[in-house]
């Protein structure tokens, strides 16, 4: 089973409208196939009431076992249904400057 479906079953407990799972490993310097860098678009009823760091809490518990075994880089954005409909976008990732990548 591959990093991202292991994500995607793990985030399911949160009762899940949308789920993005971007693998944007090949935008930085690690092997091919590394599934290590991740960035994620998370809607969800259970964020309704809840700060933005409780929802942060609530992503990197239900991932902690992946951030513990190999996942390097996690970036996500959540919402709720009603913030979702109203902006149903996120921002590009960076470049990686990181590496080898840097000296390019």
């Amino acid at each position: 089973m591959s990093r991202a479906e292991r994500i995607r079953d793990a985030l399911r407990a949160l009762t899940l409208v949308h789920l993005d799972v971007i693998d944007e490993s090949h935008m930085h310097s690690v092997p091919e196939g590394a599934e290590s860098h991740f960035k994620l678009v998370v809607v969800s009823e259970a964020f309704r009431g809840q700060g933005r760091v409780q929802r942060q809490r609530a992503i990197n518990g239900l991932l902690k076992d992946e951030l513990a075994h190999g996942l390097h880089a996690l970036s996500f954005t959540t919402f709720t249904p009603e913030e979702w409909s109203e902006a149903p976008s996120v921002a590009a990732s960076p470049k990686c400057l990181g590496g080898s990548k840097a000296d390019g």
